[in-house]
């Protein structure tokens, strides 16, 4: 087999990172994602491309958060393995298949080459999710109207609000930081993350009862992409009522309010509660994604 060469792409030559064929339809997955032609990179046999990947970021990113398209030709794991590994970014990969990839044996084939990769360039799997897509066509969810939502401006009291959601959490990636950092770390990233979305501050919502209890919170966002559900969380000694149901049909309501045409949403495929949520609010499952995080042998 002849040597393989991996390069960084520029403006000039990105054209090459189309040029392999796209088995999982990432190309319509990503047709609202922008991806900066110096955070692409090719491994190349003989001219030919044999493995790609983009790295993701905000606009004002100096360095991206996450690797989110990622793929090998049939046979050449090896080559996807030493592309990620070579990276100068070691940030977090995603895998994005179809709904239906574990059916399809196509699609199972391209998925579980792309997963062999990633694990021999060091990545272990940290989570599977469904991604959503809400539309107008699926029908605004009815709000039961059981609780109060009100805007708050002190960042502490939804910080405090996360400490106490997340000390009972299903959430893989809330586990991750509460286990490398306790709750303060795991309040303080998705916080991080509210502020980075450029939707406006004035958004976030906390949820009352009626008897002027703090049940949960929702933050309906924008993303680079889009509209989406920034987050939804209920208090521990709420739960069992339901109320997340209640928090996802206003977060909808909300975005279709401020003139979204879509509303993109995930939830981990082990949150069986929420999944069903999603399910009772006619959020239909478009794709999945397969997260995995970098490790210190891939580094």
């Amino acid at each position: 087999m002849t040597d393989l060469v991996i390069r960084a792409l520029d403006a000039s030559d990105a054209h090459l990172f189309d040029t392999l064929p796209d088995p999982l339809g990432a190309r319509e997955g990503h047709r609202r994602t922008r991806h900066r032609p110096d955070w692409k990179r090719v491994a190349l046999r003989d001219g030919t491309v044999v493995a790609r990947a983009a790295w993701w970021g905000g606009p004002d990113d100096t360095q991206p958060v996450t690797v989110n398209w990622f793929d090998v030709a049939e046979g050449e794991e090896d080559a996807g393995a030493e592309l990620l590994r070579t990276a100068p970014w070691q940030v977090e990969l995603e895998l994005n298949p179809p709904g239906t990839w574990r059916e399809d044996p196509a699609a199972r084939i391209a998925t579980e080459a792309r997963y062999a990769a990633a694990r021999a360039a060091g990545y272990e799997l940290l989570v599977e999710r469904f991604l959503y897509r809400w539309t107008p066509e699926c029908g605004l969810p009815e709000r039961p109207g059981r609780l109060d939502f009100r805007p708050e401006p002190d960042d502490a009291v939804f910080l405090d609000a996360l400490r106490r959601i997340h000390s009972a959490t299903l959430d893989a990636h809330a586990l991750m930081d509460i286990a490398e950092g306790g709750l303060d770390r795991a309040a303080q990233a998705d916080l991080d993350f509210f502020h980075w979305c450029p939707s406006p501050r004035e958004w976030w919502q906390l949820a009352y009862t009626s008897q002027g209890e703090l049940a949960g919170m929702h933050i309906p966002a924008h993303n680079p992409s889009g509209p989406c559900v920034g987050f939804i969380g209920v208090l521990p000694e709420h739960r069992g009522r339901g109320y997340a149901y209640d928090l996802l049909a206003e977060c909808t309501h909300f975005l279709a309010e401020h003139g979204a045409e879509f509303v993109a949403a995930a939830t981990d495929r082990g949150n069986h509660p929420m999944a069903a949520n999603f399910a009772k609010a006619g959020y239909p499952v478009v794709r999945e994604r397969i997260n995995f995080r970098p490790t210190d042998a891939g580094r």
